[in-house]
């Protein structure tokens, strides 16, 4: 929820600005230069990732409409002719990998371009 500060001189909107040099943050009215700093709190949020969760695949890459898709290559569980294609690096291995996965909504196997 999103809440206003209004300036208690000319009633308009505060605006959050910041004071580089005593490094505070603010609210200043544009209209008659009121400013408050009545809570100047910065959140950090730091998310820490091992490298398999980065490189992790999707469930549902294969609905992804910006995705290029292929019919010339066939799936080695369904034999479904199409699927949807990506480039990217394998752990450990230098240059990129073209990744592979079913269109078939009951398959979503997945390979890439050295195991075809």
């Amino acid at each position: 929820m999103t809440v206003y500060k209004f300036c208690p001189e000319c009633n308009n909107i505060l605006y959050p600005k910041e004071d580089r040099e005593h490094k505070i943050l603010f609210f200043a009215c544009r209209t008659c230069d009121h400013q408050v700093a009545d809570n100047n709190c910065v959140y950090r949020n730091e998310i820490y990732h091992s490298a398999e969760e980065r490189t992790q695949v999707l469930e549902d890459v294969a609905s992804d409409p910006t995705l290029p898709r292929t019919k010339s290559v066939r799936c080695a569980q369904c034999n479904h002719g199409e699927a949807v294609f990506f480039q990217g690096t394998i752990r450990r291995e230098e240059g990129m990998t073209l990744s592979y996965v079913c269109c078939n909504p009951n398959c979503g196997y997945r390979w890439r371009d050295q195991d075809s």
